[in-house]
């Protein structure tokens, strides 16, 4: 990037920072927009069938995202084209130095643990280093299944060891700020050798012996061991490995975490784990800015054949025209490091944007989506979440599923509704809850069994 380039982008956003107005919680303020049709190519084209849909509209829709909001992947999803590319993937698998797949008795015997780790090395190099990309990887099987099982795959926010109380989880290392924070909002974290005392410290948010009685198997791994999460990360993550131009349409974060959920499904289906896994019933899931990064995880890879949102917000699910709660300025401000450089052009004309999120919806299309809101999560937006949803059920209608099954309206709270496109308003805070995992778990075995 040109130092110029890089003057620019200082003070747009030193300057955006400045004149940003503050977050808007009333319905009554909301500016009037018009959404673009998603059934309409940019040249004018209705799309009336899936073949236009598939050949012309959704490849266009899904450039325009990477180019002009997410940007591209880092690399390649498979072991094929990474080495192509310069790249290998070595998986090691350790735990307690005992094959990949075996029983460890977990939950009262409810399920088996697994733990792998993967690194990603440059061809060449004989076997993996300290200075190669770590991606420690937590799986647990059901027991009480026959033939292979559902997955769902998330990555979390404070490491692996803080999803269940389970001691045989490793600790590794994790992001902080010197004080024990974990904020990285002023580029003050560092890496620090994960505490017990966190063990399990976020395990109302997986509800792991929920899913295992319910017969699925689950995946996560640290996001941090993919990328931190703050403006700088990316000379610590994956991206370190490779060039990084400073083009303006190169992928940051999210699409780097979202490349680490499908670099985690592609792992594990080249292992005996497929054995055991029905890697044709794949959920991609995530909570909040990783919400996001599993909405655009599944727009990408149609490998994740069910992906569900919660509490997503802005550059999620919810609609950035609606410039309620959190915003495209807002975030892309707070957090620049999110989405690619090219996104922060439309601070402040959102109505611009030559898409909005209902159409990040559509690119899942037909593949069953699931969207969750909370009511106290004003900052997400969740009638703007709802309403992607709504607006993406044409696309989903065209490709010969019930989209949202006829809803209009937004449902009253803890009142889940919808088709192939589910949704939910739930009470309390933004959080992951035992309630949406039921929802979540209701939804997938409506459609994995």
């Amino acid at each position: 990037m040109s130092l110029f380039r890089v003057f620019t982008l200082v003070c747009t956003i030193l300057l955006s920072a400045s004149l940003l107005p503050p977050a808007n919680f009333d319905e009554a303020k909301i500016p009037q927009f018009e959404l673009p049709d998603p059934l309409t190519t940019a040249d004018g084209r209705k799309v009336d069938s899936p073949k236009l849909w598939n050949e012309i509209r959704r490849p266009e829709l899904l450039k325009l995202f990477e180019e002009q909001m997410y940007g591209k992947a880092p690399l390649p999803f498979s072991p094929t084209e990474l080495k192509t590319a310069g790249f290998e993937k070595i998986f090691v698998y350790r735990s307690f130095q005992q094959p990949p797949v075996y029983r460890v008795p977990v939950f009262n015997d409810k399920g088996r643990r697994v733990q792998m780790t993967l690194y990603l090395v440059k061809v060449g190099e004989d076997n993996p280093t300290d200075n190669d990309v770590i991606v420690n990887v937590l799986i647990y099987l059901p027991n009480n299944a026959t033939g292979k099982v559902p997955l769902f795959i998330g990555l979390n926010f404070r490491g692996n060891h803080t999803v269940a109380t389970d001691p045989g989880i490793r600790l590794g290392t994790v992001w902080k700020t010197p004080q024990g924070g974990w904020d990285g909002r002023d580029n003050v974290l560092v890496p620090q050798p994960a505490k017990e005392e966190d063990r399990g410290s976020m395990a109302s948010r997986w509800q792991i012996e929920k899913i295992l009685d319910r017969g699925y198997a689950v995946a996560t791994a640290y996001y941090g061991d993919i990328e931190p999460d703050f403006d700088g990360g990316s000379k610590f993550g994956v991206r370190r490995m490779i060039d990084q131009k400073g083009e303006s349409d190169e992928g940051n974060a999210i699409a780097t975490w979202a490349w680490g959920l499908s670099m985690i499904r592609e792992s594990i289906d080249t292992t005996s784990l497929s054995e055991l896994i029905d890697m044709d019933k794949v959920a991609v899931i995530g909570h909040s800015r990783l919400g996001k990064t599993a909405l655009w995880a599944g727009a990408m890879n149609p490998k994740f054949a069910l992906v569900i949102s919660n509490n997503s917000g802005s550059g999620g699910a919810a609609l950035s025209r609606r410039e309620f709660g959190e915003t495209v300025a807002l975030t892309t401000t707070a957090r620049p490091h999110w989405f690619c450089d090219n996104f922060k052009k439309y601070i402040f004309n959102v109505n611009s944007l030559p898409f909005d999120q209902h159409e990040l919806i559509a690119l899942i299309a037909p593949r069953p989506v699931y969207i969750a809101s909370a009511v106290e999560d004003t900052w997400a937006d969740p009638k703007g979440e709802f309403l992607s949803g709504l607006y993406a059920d044409p696309v989903y209608k065209l490709l010969g599923t019930d989209g949202i099954a006829g809803i209009t309206e937004m449902p009253e709270v803890d009142k889940p509704v919808g088709g192939t496109i589910g949704y939910h308003i739930r009470t309390d805070k933004h959080d992951v809850t035992e309630y949406d995992w039921e929802q979540f778990l209701n939804f997938a075995d409506k459609h994995f069994k």
